[in-house]
């Protein structure tokens, strides 16, 4: 009981104390969560996202990858 009666008396009994707590939590807590998920979605993703690669090098890679489905669509019709 101790611990949350020393938290009332340090946040919880200024207005504006306790609302600059909140905020900073939020913020605080709205960064975790994008670094847990950011961290989650890179070990999911190993291999498969191109982070390192140039811009102009991926915009080449992708034109190869429709050229060739658009190819393979083509004889499939034929």
């Amino acid at each position: 009981m101790a611990l949350w009666d020393a938290l009332y008396r340090v946040v919880m009994r200024r207005n504006a104390v306790y609302v600059t707590f909140v905020v900073a939590g939020a913020f605080a807590g709205e960064r975790a969560v994008d670094y847990g998920v950011h961290k989650v979605w890179e070990m999911n993703n190993i291999g498969v996202i191109f982070l390192f690669l140039p811009l102009h090098e991926f915009n080449l890679l992708l034109g190869a990858v429709f050229a060739w489905r658009s190819r393979s669509c083509i004889r499939d019709l034929g």
